[in-house]
């Protein structure tokens, strides 16, 4: 199976595992479904799996490890985001923005499915970032709605038929991590390589939505993630990863494989949204390659 049909296939079913339903008869065959989403993952392992085995077991030093990552991690610096941030018009960024809403799994969601059963205090912290992404009881301040608010201003809405098959791993890896116990401390460390590296690139987004003349309202997602992503991470680290490492040693090389799981799919994303967007670009933007 070609990769477009097979992320396509992903993700209807990972919207039929988180959409609220009622008891049908008969219910869905998901077995298909399941093996495939298996053998992704596992897939999706076993290529990061080399530079996981790096990550040392002890606190201190596997928080160190993966702090690095915002430098050296797969898709760090890509040109895409300068280049979004001063060239971009507003088709591109229009596309772009679409891309990006198809392979949004929703973090709140994905943090809540994956603190289940965690240690006390990983769980604490995991709680209090949900409640962020909650916007801390305001439906006015809920993350997820800023960023569909976002799309419909832009007339950005995403539509899986028209997403490139990245976006769609994407945000399949994410719920896959998030679903399957056996992932759950993949699934930590993918949430916290998003909180780690993400700052940057959204704030380069809104700078470009900015420079498009879209109003501060419109764009209040990445305003707000460009300044609350920071102080996650740092809390991620301190009291999600390192007590994660020092309770259970064996979870550090699960937590640098999800981590980097994430990051090679975000790298994927951005080579391709790169080659669809500079597709007749002309010579000047040579300069963001």
């Amino acid at each position: 199976m070609d990769q477009a049909r097979l992320h396509l296939e992903l993700s209807l079913y990972a919207q039929r595992r988180l959409r609220p339903a009622l008891p049908a008869a008969p219910a869905p065959d998901e077995s298909r479904s399941r093996e495939l989403e298996a053998e992704f993952l596992e897939a999706e392992r076993a290529a990061v799996a080399a530079d996981a085995a790096q990550a040392p077991d002890e606190p201190e030093a596997f928080v160190e490890w993966f702090e690095q990552l915002r430098e050296a991690g797969p898709g760090q610096g890509d040109p895409l985001f300068p280049w979004l941030a001063e060239r971009a018009s507003l088709a591109q960024m229009r596309w772009f923005l679409a891309q990006e809403v198809a392979g949004e799994a929703g973090f709140d969601d994905l943090v809540a499915l994956t603190q289940v059963r965690m240690p006390v205090q990983a769980k604490l912290e995991l709680a209090r970032n949900y409640w962020d992404e909650m916007g801390r009881g305001r439906q006015a301040g809920m993350h997820g709605p800023l960023l569909s608010n976002l799309a419909r201003a832009l007339s950005a809405e995403a539509e899986l038929a028209t997403t490139v098959w990245e976006a769609l791993a994407l945000a399949n890896l994410l719920v896959g991590l998030a679903f399957d116990r056996r992932y759950a401390y993949h699934s930590v460390g993918a949430l916290g390589a998003i909180e780690l590296t993400a700052p940057t690139r959204v704030g380069y987004v809104d700078r470009g939505l900015a420079r498009l003349g879209v109003p501060k309202a419109a764009r209040r997602y990445f305003t707000l993630h460009a300044i609350l992503d920071v102080q996650h991470s740092a809390a991620w680290n301190r009291e999600v990863l390192a007590p994660l490492v020092a309770e259970v040693p064996q979870a550090a090389r699960a937590l640098a494989e999800g981590a980097l799981m994430r990051l090679r799919a975000g790298a994927r994303c951005f080579d391709r949204y790169r080659r669809e967007l500079w597709r007749s670009e002309p010579a000047e933007l040579a300069e963001f390659r």
